[in-house]
């Protein structure tokens, strides 16, 4: 376990200088997944308000900071059943990961040069339409290597208010020391507490980085 916190310290030194890797795909808060040609590395280990998990191969890592103090059970995965629109895998959106304030994803021991990172979400917690439960804003920033690439980013209103209708965007990185960050972080906009206590900050689906500036 001190190895794998060793990596996560100042300037990720596991794997520095070498670039092993050149992508890194994760399904969040599920399990491990084959979708068109790419394979999802699983990212269901139990998370709480200040944890952290690195994969055995050092390839990627996962960090969670914040505390859903208004639920009695807080949760750090979400799920659906719900048939999910826009996609040919409904796999990819059918678990969430989400955090109370903060979320970071970091590839490590990567090739340094160009990426492209691309980054699935979809719209499960607000249910139906034009009803109070449904009236909820999950508003949540999105940085990438530390720079601010989608502020207040609202997977609703991408998703044009429609339910259950995966949303995929996508961004360009640059990496110059081996390692890539991605923050989800929650700037304290949006509601809390729509449709139920503790409804807000980051959630994301999947994530996947491939070389290249392909868009």
């Amino acid at each position: 376990m001190a190895t794998c916190l060793n990596c996560l310290q100042r300037n990720f030194p596991c794997n520095q200088g070498t670039g092993i890797y050149y992508n890194f795909s994760i399904k969040c808060g599920g399990p491990q997944i084959s979708s068109s040609g790419i394979v999802y590395d699983r990212d269901n280990e139990t998370l709480g308000p200040a944890t952290y998990y690195v994969t055995d191969t050092m390839r990627w890592a996962v960090s969670n900071v914040g505390y859903f103090a208004e639920s009695d059970n807080p949760q750090y995965e979400s799920s659906t059943s719900s048939l999910i629109t826009n996609t040919s895998d409904i796999r990819l959106f059918q678990t969430s990961r989400i955090s109370a304030s903060s979320l970071r994803y970091y590839g490590l021991g990567l090739e340094n040069g160009n990426y492209t990172v691309i980054l699935q979400f979809s719209v499960t917690a607000f249910q139906g339409s034009m009803r109070w439960n449904t009236l909820g804003i999950r508003l949540f920033d999105i940085y990438i290597q530390g720079n601010l690439v989608s502020k207040d980013f609202n997977i609703q209103k991408e998703a044009g208010g429609i339910t259950f209708l995966a949303v995929q965007k996508g961004f360009k990185a640059k990496v110059s020391e081996n390692y890539l960050e991605i923050h989800l972080f929650w700037a304290g906009k949006g509601t809390c507490c729509i449709p139920s206590q503790g409804t807000y900050g980051p959630s994301i689906s999947a994530i996947s980085v491939t070389p290249g500036n392909r868009m």
